[in-house]
């Protein structure tokens, strides 16, 4: 999400967001078609209001490495979890925010363990964070924001996160055997094009990945990795080894969909394979959610998405982020096959109606435990709450 659900199909639920993405001049033209069957989606899902939410801010305490002093790192907000199943727990891996950082307090990422998938007890600190090491000067002191986490064949943790320096926010990544000590990697962009687009505004990494047991393994598509990602539109990249990833970008004659905005006008040459859409709940961004998952229909992506009334969903406040569904080509990682025409998701708990953002649901860890699907989601970019599919 930016720095910063709802009654369709008889179904009631949330979705999470970011409140420092810029807004277009002009309404974004889209020419993606939609699809209003959905027996392909993942559904239907209802919030647990009674224990909802989940986790909320904490006291957790630790001695930060770059000020040296103690810190209440947790004690502002928390959201946006990624979650994993692992030996029979649920790991969740959450942003939290101090209250000292700026801009709007410096993000880490906790540790959480659950062993019923809706109770959590927390580690005292962070596992991952700003340190006096090579990325500091990218992380520094917005932070380490939005998890994102698969696992590969051989056992090792893959966590696509955004590093943000009070400018620019950066997609990186790190690796881990054990969830609680993580090695840092960089930009996931570093090696292509240059690194040019390593340089830019980039968030919000979803791994395409097959669920076993609940867990998101990564899987090859034509003999190569893939990942959704980006926070205006969303876009597409492959990779080799899940650590440096390639753009794919347009070919000669390809056209945009949609009119390019914001961050996204640095980048006028990437391909766009799932657009905002004008008149509908997703017409002023979209943002990947959960690791995406490979089904024998195609390849299932939750995506986040934000309105505005003015050449949006004028039904929903200006602002709201809401969630929805598409299925992309299970061949082609690039073709939308089919696409929801409204949400499934979006905030009605004074929880996710009002906070450090205002309308916000934000959609980020998917597991199946015990044959429920429990789907984890930031509100109002301050507090965790979880929904459910039986």
């Amino acid at each position: 999400m930016r720095h910063i659900l709802l009654l369709a199909f008889g179904v009631l639920i949330v979705c999470g967001c970011n409140n420092n993405q810029s807004r277009s001049d002009k309404a974004p033209q889209s020419i993606t078609k939609t699809d209003s069957t959905t027996d392909w989606a993942l559904l239907p899902f209802k919030k647990l209001d009674s224990v909802n939410p989940i986790l909320q801010p904490g006291n957790g305490n630790f001695t930060d490495p770059i000020r040296k002093t103690k810190t209440l790192w947790e004690e502002k907000d928390v959201f946006n979890p990624a979650i994993v199943q692992k030996d029979g727990k649920i790991y969740m891996l959450y942003r939290a925010q101090d209250k000292i950082g700026k801009p709007g307090g410096t993000s880490r990422i906790g540790l959480a363990v659950s062993t019923d998938a809706v109770h959590f007890t927390r580690m005292p600190a962070p596992v991952l964070y700003p340190d006096n090491d090579l990325y500091k000067k990218l992380e520094w002191e917005g932070g380490c924001e939005d998890p994102r986490v698969v696992e590969d064949s051989l056992g090792t943790y893959y966590m696509t996160y955004t590093a943000f320096d009070g400018q620019i926010a950066r997609l990186l990544e790190a690796t881990s055997k054990d969830l609680q000590h993580w090695t840092k990697h960089g930009s996931v962009f570093a090696k292509a094009y240059n690194g040019k687009y390593a340089k830019l505004w980039s968030k919000s990494g979803s791994i395409v990945s097959a669920y076993k047991d609940g867990q998101p393994i990564a899987v090859k598509i034509n003999g190569k990795y893939w990942m959704y990602w980006g926070d205006t539109q969303i876009w597409c990249a492959y990779s080799d080894n899940l650590l440096d990833w390639t753009p794919v970008e347009m070919k000669a004659g390809e056209h945009s969909p949609v009119k390019l905005r914001s961050q996204a006008l640095d980048m006028p040459d990437l391909k766009i394979v799932l657009p905002t859409r004008e008149g509908k709940f997703d017409s002023d961004l979209v943002e990947s959610g959960p690791p995406a998952m490979l089904t024998d229909k195609g390849i299932r992506l939750i995506y986040n998405s934000r309105n505005m009334r003015e050449y949006g969903d004028k039904s929903l406040p200006d602002g709201t982020y809401t969630a929805a569904q598409v299925l992309f080509d299970k061949n082609d990682p690039t073709k939308i096959i089919k696409r929801m025409n409204t949400w499934f998701m979006r905030p009605e708990k004074p929880y996710e109606i009002t906070g450090q953002v205002n309308q916000v649901c934000f959609l980020e860890g998917l597991t199946q435990f015990r044959n429920v699907w429990y789907l984890y989601y930031g509100t109002g970019d301050s507090k965790i709450a979880v929904a459910a599919s039986r």
